[in-house]
């Protein structure tokens, strides 16, 4: 369902594809499936089964999310997020690339307009600007993005935006020193240019940019870290966090573009 007509078949097939606003069409799928069913007594069968595959699922990733690697997971630092900041308190959003693909399937937002979405793919480094305007939009919640290193590349000196207007975002980087998610798009470019090879102390520069930083190096660093750069936005100032991340290129139910 979607309210523009081109993102329909854009990306993958679609069976049914529904031209409309989403809470509107919803709306009218719940009422259309109450006419049809009547007053035939619910079943609580489907949710069962849900919930099983669901706590089966995380169990094969738990050892990512629990990991105490270094270099850092990007799966323990979006775990570790969870567990310290309330997903009501919060409006959180991601690059594309590796943390759309990271934290998309684990993240659990408890209350509408918490986790921004923003469909298939988008331009490396958008989820700045979004962090930035939900701030404005939300003053009151802890507005963060998430975003690799290559992102920043793209978009990072607009964190100087943020610090001299007085909007208390925090970005978190995630700091593989590479494209890991391009490993095999970039196989030949980067065998022959190095083209994936990234590099760089975001931390510092974010500090000359005028706003507040950390750079992690260390699992156990990871939620007081967090908590620290809330502290610091509720304060008045953006913050980010620079994490020094391994190259992780596993994925869950992730399917390339049709």
């Amino acid at each position: 369902c979607t309210n523009d007509a081109r993102d329909l078949y854009k990306a993958n097939d679609t069976a049914i594809p529904i031209l409309g606003d989403a809470k509107l069409v919803l709306t009218q799928l719940v009422e259309a499936a109450k006419e049809r069913i009547g007053k035939k007594k619910p079943s609580n069968g489907a949710a069962k089964q849900i919930e099983k595959l669901k706590v089966e699922w995380l169990g094969r990733w738990e050892a990512k999310r629990r990991s105490q690697e270094r270099p850092i997971n990007p799966y323990f630092v979006m775990s570790e997020f969870q567990r310290v900041i309330p997903s009501e308190d919060a409006i959180v959003t991601h690059d594309s690339g590796s943390p759309r693909d990271q934290l998309l399937p684990f993240y659990v937002a408890k209350k509408p307009r918490g986790y921004l979405g923003w469909g298939k793919s988008h331009q490396l480094g958008t989820g700045l600007g979004l962090a930035i305007g939900a701030k404005i939009g939300a003053p009151d919640k802890f507005c963060v993005n998430f975003m690799g290193d290559a992102a920043f590349g793209m978009t990072g000196l607009d964190f100087e935006t943020a610090a001299r207007c007085g909007i208390p975002i925090t970005t978190i980087v995630l700091n593989n020193s590479t494209m890991a998610i391009e490993t095999h798009a970039m196989a030949l470019s980067h065998e022959k240019h190095r083209t994936r090879d990234l590099g760089g102390n975001y931390a510092n520069l974010a500090q000359d940019l005028g706003g507040w930083s950390e750079r992690v190096t260390q699992p156990g660093e990871v939620a007081g870290a967090i908590l620290r750069a809330r502290r610091v936005n509720e304060s008045g100032r953006a913050a980010l966090l620079e994490f020094i991340t391994s190259q992780e290129t596993a994925f869950s139910h992730r399917r390339g573009a049709a």
